[in-house]
């Protein structure tokens, strides 16, 4: 992968076709993958976010969730990150194929009253579902 990009894990509405896609593309943020997190993870669908939008979770007895993974140009993290709202974060996500990649994460106190989606799979098939 090119040293002027970073690779970022995606698990919701930055999805391609999804309604915050465009605050990666408009940063000039192109599609590399589509995959999975190592079994390790549970996904919420959480409360209070207009668009709706998921919390991954690590959690040694979770499962393996689906994310693309998106490439940003290093200038224009910095603007990319100013923007993602708490409880979100961006922290290191494990993939299925045991590679380490920053993408986004949830606070564990977010997911009080949340609805667990990890039998789900994925942000997609909740939405498909709901």
């Amino acid at each position: 992968m090119n040293a002027d990009v970073l690779a970022i894990a995606v698990c919701g509405g930055h999805m391609q076709g999804l309604p915050l896609n465009a605050e990666l593309t408009r940063l000039g943020g192109e599609l590399l993958a589509r995959t999975r997190t190592a079994p390790a993870y549970r996904l919420y669908a959480l409360a209070g976010f207009s668009p709706r939008r998921p919390g991954l979770v690590r959690d040694a007895a979770g499962a393996s969730i689906e994310v693309e993974i998106w490439t940003l140009p290093l200038a224009n993290v910095g603007t990319f990150l100013a923007g993602v709202p708490a409880p979100l974060a961006i922290g290191t996500v494990e993939l299925a194929d045991g590679s380490l990649v920053k993408g986004f994460l949830c606070e564990a106190h977010a997911i009080t009253g949340a609805q667990d989606i990890t039998a789900l799979g994925g942000w997609r098939a909740w939405l498909a579902d709901s």
